[in-house]
C-alpha cells in the first residue's frame, strides 16, 4: 500500500514536470523563429518528461491490477 502511495506521489511530480515541459514547448513554438536553436533541447526535455510519466502510469496500473 505504501508503495502505491509513493508511486502516486511520484506520478504527481512527473505530471507537473511534463506539464511544464509541454508549456515550455508551446511557448517556444509561439516565439519562433526566435530561439529556433533551442527546439531540439526543449523537445527532448518534453519527450523525456512524458515518457517517464507514461511509464510510471503503466507501473501504477500494473501494481493495482496485481
Amino acid at each position: 500500500m505504501a508503495d502505491l502511495e509513493a508511486l502516486k506521489a511520484e506520478i504527481k511530480k512527473l505530471n507537473a514536470r511534463a506539464t511544464q515541459a509541454k508549456m515550455d514547448l508551446h511557448d517556444l513554438s509561439e516565439e519562433l523563429p526566435t530561439n529556433w536553436e533551442r527546439i531540439p533541447e526543449v523537445a527532448r526535455v518534453a519527450h523525456e518528461a512524458h515518457a517517464a510519466l507514461v511509464a510510471a502510469r503503466a507501473q501504477l496500473a500494473a501494481a493495482q491490477a496485481a
